[in-house]
């Protein structure tokens, strides 16, 4: 059957539409993968690799050994004190959670922060690959939106791209929170969890704060903040209207008041104090990133303090 002349018009709209994605996707995969080769090859590996332990087998106590490993079940079992012996796990996994709600979208400049979002978690996903590691992701919004187990391969970093990069979500808003118990619940076995968000959050710091305290007692957590400089700063360009993009709640700001601007300016340093101080309390190492600047440095110079930690 002829397709009629509105279904040939869909079809090279849908064929330039996969073009685009494609093309976008392969030149964020080179660039991610030229800042791996050009500053991340080793430190990726120098900072995580080996932090995880692996349970061998159990043997006999003998006087000496650390108490607190010793396996209470086999001990109880026997009559006689057993403990458990670990070996160096070499293979890591890494899960990359990123937040895809509606406010990732927003961005003043070239990239928008979800853009930047996945640049970051494309080289983190090539620097996992590259040294043989899995690389899992969950998207999140409201809800967990997509969940692609950890594999190994280098088609699951363009997989990991496209996904944050052009995944459509459901949900507009932001709850970490339920992210991180689908992560607790699914990942048995300890992890490297990068979370990505702009951490706007519509609730309670502190129950964020508890959230990632428990994740961190489980897997090495490191958050990371994606931020957009306009999101703090407001010009002087008269009066706006401006949509929350998550609750669509709309407000007007006479942005050519120089108080308005300023009590704008403090509210959002007070946010972004609230959210750094309760994942710092958690434990948690905390990242923070802004679109149109220049992340790798901040990034490197990350690698280099957890190493001097190690």
């Amino acid at each position: 059957m002829a397709k009629s002349k509105r279904q040939i018009r869909e079809d090279e709209e849908n064929e330039a539409r996969v073009s685009e994605i494609m093309g976008r996707v392969r030149r964020m995969d080179i660039r991610t993968k030229r800042l791996v080769d050009d500053h991340l090859a080793g430190s990726y590996a120098s900072v995580f690799k080996g932090r995880g332990m692996d349970f061998d087998r159990v043997r006999n106590y003998v006087p000496g050994d650390d108490v607190r490993t010793i396996d209470w079940n086999v001990t109880a079992r026997t009559g006689e004190p057993f403990i458990k012996t670990f070996t160096e796990e070499r293979e890591l996994t890494m899960i990359l959670m990123i937040d895809v709600s509606a406010s990732s979208d927003f961005g003043s400049s070239e990239a928008s922060k979800r853009e930047l979002q996945t640049e970051i978690a494309g080289v983190l996903a090539a620097s996992a690959i590259r040294n043989r590691d899995k690389v899992g992701l969950v998207l999140f919004s409201d809800d967990v939106e997509l969940y692609i187990p950890p594999v190994k391969g280098r088609s699951n970093i363009l997989r990991v791209i496209r996904e944050a990069l052009f995944f459509q979500p459901t949900g507009r808003g932001t709850n970490i929170n339920g992210a991180l118990d689908f992560v607790n619940r699914i990942m048995q076995r300890r992890a490297v969890v990068f979370l990505i968000s702009d951490f706007r959050l519509h609730g309670d710091e502190k129950e964020l704060q508890h959230k990632l305290s428990v994740t961190g007692r489980h897997h090495d957590v490191i958050a990371v903040g994606v931020n957009d400089p306009l999101e703090g700063d407001l010009p002087d360009v008269g009066v706006l209207r401006i949509e929350d993009a998550e609750t669509g709640e709309m407000v007007q700001i006479d942005t050519g008041s120089a108080k308005v601007r300023e009590s704008y300016r403090l509210e959002a340093v007070n946010r972004r104090n609230r959210i750094s101080a309760a994942v710092r309390r958690s434990g948690v190492d905390f990242l923070e990133f802004a679109t149109g600047h220049d992340w790798v440095p901040a990034l490197m110079n990350f690698f280099n303090k957890r190493r001097a930690r190690k």
